[in-house]
């Protein structure tokens, strides 16, 4: 049996194992985690019997492998590692930065400013209201934080689990379709966006109407199902709210929304954006906190600092932050990192464009992300194209962002969106699948179809 053989086998366990993580009851970091130690480890153990390597840097094969020296070739392992864990990096900083503002928002429930907009005890009305906030939400926080926030307010608002999982089932889908227009909605779309195969302004100027038309079209068909006729009590919430809550929110959606901005005027990657939103928003909120904090200083000698950082709004917004997903998406992008390395997604991807037309394709890996999660589809898509003939902002890209980002609505454990509200609101997998997959299919197929007529067709 070849390395390569086996460094497939070992992505397709760890895949597996992460599929079936609450069969085996093991947080799915850790079969991420151990597929990428294991698959670069038998990269390194097979060094010398690649025929093949793919160069990243320079985005091409190299044939004559095999004829290198074993310095040579392990020197370009290491240079491709590194290329690879810095790419890499670049999105997990991202993410934590937004991750961090968006914990500093909600020490300051800021989220509950959104609440007071919401006046309506007509259903039909708040569904409208809740997908289309989902929607512009999921744009800006990214789908899950979204869907979590919306779910929030509405157990404010409906006292029923049976009325909030329907409305919760339509959020999932707005709030995918949100997600996928935007470079900073969805963890796909920033992948894209960082990996230089589109820019922000083309991203929103050429999804934004059939994401639009992926939320409204079901939306529209289930304003007329039972569930969202009629009217309902508004639950009196008494909590009192923090008064600096709306400036906290209106300040960290805007430095979040700030950062595709900076990217445009400087041509820095986003991350550099992302931490100086960051900054602002920490300094913000640390002087309307009354405190002062050092984000570089997480330990102190004596108890009065400690119990300060304790309380310091920077400090527990990272405490809080998704650390499990950002090890998830190292392990998941390393090992997609490693089968690219070997040539394996390059040479994958020629075969299937000569033998299926693009778009088809595209449209199956959409369906495919409401089975497998859609950063490895995405992470793979982005190896197996040449990019001297699908070069930035080809349609190719933004159809992949589009299929990737709402084809995971069709099933409840295609999206993180949807694996969030199924915890939050105990929605069972098949109650899902028989009264919400068939709007997200709807909305999918509408998306797709207007996104290849008009984007695609007349525009060539």
């Amino acid at each position: 049996m070849s390395i390569e053989t086996l460094i497939v086998i070992v992505f397709i366990l760890g895949y597996v194992a992460i599929t079936i993580e609450h069969t085996l009851k093991i947080d799915k970091l850790i079969p991420a985690l151990l597929m990428m130690a294991f698959a670069w480890a038998l990269v390194a153990f097979g060094l010398e019997g690649f025929s093949t390597w793919f160069d990243s840097h320079n985005y091409e094969i190299i044939d004559d492998f095999k004829d290198w020296g074993h310095e040579q070739k392990l020197h370009e392992m290491e240079r491709t590692l590194l290329h690879h864990f810095g790419k890499t990096s670049e999105i997990l900083i991202f993410l934590i930065g937004a991750m961090t503002i968006v914990e500093i928002i909600d020490h300051f429930d800021g989220f509950s400013t959104i609440k007071k907009f919401i006046k309506t005890t007509n259903r039909r009305t708040l569904l409208w209201i809740v997908t289309i906030l989902a929607f512009i939400l999921s744009a800006i926080i990214d789908n899950l934080t979204a869907t979590i926030v919306l779910i929030t307010i509405l157990r404010k608002l409906l006292s029923n689990n049976s009325d909030r999982i329907w409305y919760a089932g339509l959020i999932i889908i707005a709030a995918n379709a949100g997600g996928a227009w935007s470079p900073i909605g969805d963890v796909t779309t920033t992948m894209l966006w960082m990996g230089k195969k589109v820019t922000a302004g083309k991203l929103i100027e050429y999804l934004i109407l059939p994401s639009l038309i992926c939320m409204l079209i079901p939306t529209f068909i289930a304003s007329f199902m039972k569930p969202f006729k009629g009217t309902f009590k508004q639950a009196n919430d008494e909590k009192e709210t923090n008064p600096k809550g709306p400036l906290m929110l209106y300040l960290g959606l805007g430095m979040i929304v700030f950062v595709p901005i900076f990217k445009t005027i400087t041509h820095l990657p986003p991350y550099l954006g992302m931490m100086l939103s960051l900054g602002v928003v920490s300094m913000v909120a640390e002087l309307v906190s009354n405190r002062q904090f050092s984000i570089t200083k997480l330990e102190s000698a004596n108890s009065e600092d400690s119990a300060h950082q304790h309380h310091s709004p920077t400090f527990r917004a990272l405490t809080k932050i998704e650390m499990p997903s950002i090890l998830f998406f190292l392990g998941i992008l390393m090992t997609v990192a490693a089968l690219e390395s070997l040539g394996l997604i390059f040479e994958f991807g020629q075969s299937v464009q000569a033998k299926m037309d693009n778009n088809l394709f595209i449209m199956l890996l959409g369906a495919g992300s409401a089975v497998i999660d859609n950063v490895p589809l995405v992470a793979a898509s982005m190896g197996m194209y040449d990019i001297t003939e699908f070069s930035t902002d080809n349609s190719v890209w933004h159809f992949i962002a589009y299929s990737a980002g709402t084809g995971g609505s069709m099933l409840i454990i295609g999206s993180a969106a949807g694996v969030v509200a199924m915890g939050m609101e105990k929605i069972s997998f098949f109650w899902y699948l028989k009264n919400i997959a068939w709007l997200a299919l709807v909305g999918f197929l509408s998306g797709a179809a207007f996104f290849y007529f008009i984007e695609i067709h007349f525009a060539g």
